[in-house]
């Protein structure tokens, strides 16, 4: 069992580490609003993360044929999310740059713990790329080569601890950035910069369907 759990922490740990447009928007969404909000949307993304996992233990080497014909459709739809949200955070920062005092407070609603942790949630089950990760570590590591129903559920509970514990690092570093740049100015470079980033994550993960 302990080596189960050991190759489940260093498989969430490895598909968490990377940082990808998820992270990013993790970062900039902590920064923009506060640290609860960054905790809802760090657990969605790890829920994810657990659920493939899991997935992955159960399914084993059928998971690749099944995912294979969706993965493309699923790339381009998180692509487009990405986009979006790209899009959404550079207008918001901008209109709320030239708007001043409490108008500015009051430009937007800010999306709550529930609702930050649905939307990662969300976007991060649209990587079919995860599930395949997940399944390919399983099937590769005589340590995961036979698993129990037991050992299934820890080794995905392994790894959204893991993730869990990666992106609550990422949220505490936006809650420390968004309490450093509380100036008008900082705030909105810091927003294009993520925009900006995101955006070309999305470029990239376009040009690789092909």
């Amino acid at each position: 069992m302990s080596a189960v759990l050991v190759a489940g922490l260093l498989a969430g740990y490895g598909i968490a580490m990377p940082v990808g447009g998820v992270a990013t928007y993790l970062v900039s969404l902590t920064a923009r609003t506060s640290l609860r909000v960054g905790v809802g949307a760090a657990l969605g993304v790890a829920t994810a993360d657990g659920v493939y996992a899991l997935v992955a233990a159960v399914g084993g080497a059928s998971l690749t044929g099944a995912v294979e014909p969706v993965v493309v459709p699923l790339r381009l739809a998180s692509v487009l999310v990405l986009v979006a949200l790209a899009a959404r955070g550079a207008v918001t920062a901008v209109r709320a740059y030239r708007r001043h005092g409490t108008a500015a407070a009051r430009s937007g609603t800010p999306p709550g713990p529930a609702r930050a942790y649905a939307a990662l949630l969300g976007i991060t089950l649209l990587n079919p790329a995860t599930v395949v990760y997940f399944a390919a570590l399983v099937l590769g590591s005589p340590a995961t080569a036979s698993l129990t129903h037991l050992e299934q559920g820890a080794f995905a509970l392994a790894a959204f601890a893991a993730s869990a514990s990666w992106q609550l690092l990422i949220a505490g570093g936006g809650a420390l950035l968004g309490r450093t740049l509380t100036g008008r100015g900082g705030r909105l470079a810091t927003a294009l910069a993520s925009s900006a980033l995101i955006t070309g994550l999305a470029v990239h993960l376009l040009l690789g369907t092909g």
